[in-house]
């Protein structure tokens, strides 16, 4: 089968790593995201899926316009029999949908209907969720609203964070691709159209997300720090600074003061009071600064924040 693969993050360059193992398969190409600058502007940064791409000698498209005339022409050359999208990051337009002899192939991040759009995984999480699962697809024009071809659930643990439970989704999808890819192939699949009146959606996770609310229970407050723990990252302001809280747990203590004081300060943890019970944040970042423990905090910073 002729392949163009779509993606862009970590988990999309580990599933087109495992394409690459099937004999099968030939990829013909992959589009991912421009490359982009870092923090200080001067170096540009590829993504992981370009990096994949590269080192396997795959033709690489990074578009700015999905409709210039010039990435229709290399696309179309391409002769595709299938299109496989993994979090590309960008909405495809209905010219290069129609592409593939057999189907445009989306591996989605969720039990879907549940949870269309951006950031499946981190919703799952912020919701307290107790599963999940990777849904394969046909795309269509309209957001994750395409046909259901097979879904693999999983369970989420408590300890799951958005890294943990990325990964246990990209494995599933590693472990069933081919199936579904000889699936496809074969015309086997079964395809499901999805319940619309049972749709929820999600949207894009921006920095300003981070900021934590303590005027939330603890739980929903831990659920937000394991959703973005990769990124943002979940902050909190203390005297104008915006500190990154990097480790943190719910204790069995309920709140003796107003939502966002400091209840207590010692080596072992800031206590900070929220709607029902105390969180105690044990790894810390002040801006510009290295990740330091609680402890070190204690020592360094005991006045700033008693």
């Amino acid at each position: 089968m002729n392949i163009l693969f779509a993606g862009t993050p970590e988990s999309s360059s580990r599933i087109l790593e495992s394409l690459l193992k099937i004999e099968e398969v030939n990829i013909k190409g992959v589009i991912t995201q421009p490359d982009k600058r870092g923090k200080r502007g001067a170096e540009l940064y590829q993504s992981y899926v370009s990096k994949v791409a590269k080192s396997s000698n795959i033709k690489i498209f990074k578009p700015h316009n999905l409709n210039s005339a010039g990435f229709k022409q290399d696309i179309i050359e391409l002769n595709i029999d299938l299109l496989i999208v993994v979090a590309y990051g960008r909405i495809l337009p209905t010219w290069l949908l129609n592409q593939p002899k057999l189907i445009p192939l989306n591996i989605h991040f969720s039990i879907l209907p549940k949870y269309r759009g951006a950031s499946p995984i981190q919703s799952a999480l912020i919701n307290g969720d107790s599963e999940t699962g990777v849904t394969f697809m046909r795309m269509t024009d309209d957001l994750d609203a395409g046909e259901i071809i097979d879904i693999f659930k999983c369970k989420i643990s408590e300890n799951d964070d958005k890294i943990s439970l990325e990964s246990k989704l990209t494995k599933i999808s590693i472990r069933f691709l081919n199936s579904v890819l000889q699936n496809i192939k074969s015309s086997k699949i079964q395809i499901v159209n999805q319940d619309d009146s049972k749709a929820s959606y999600c949207n894009k996770i921006i920095k300003s997300d981070g900021l934590l609310d303590f005027n939330q229970n603890s739980q929903s407050i831990f659920n937000s720090f394991r959703a973005y723990k990769e990124w943002p990252k979940s902050s909190f302001l203390h005297k104008e600074k915006l500190i990154k809280i990097h480790s943190m747990f719910v204790s069995d203590k309920k709140s003796d003061g107003n939502p966002g004081t400091i209840s207590n300060f010692d080596r072992n943890g800031i206590s900070v009071n929220t709607r029902d019970k105390i969180i105690v944040i044990t790894n810390l970042q002040f801006p510009n600064k290295k990740i330091i423990s609680s402890s070190d905090a204690f020592n360094s910073y005991k006045n700033f924040f008693t």
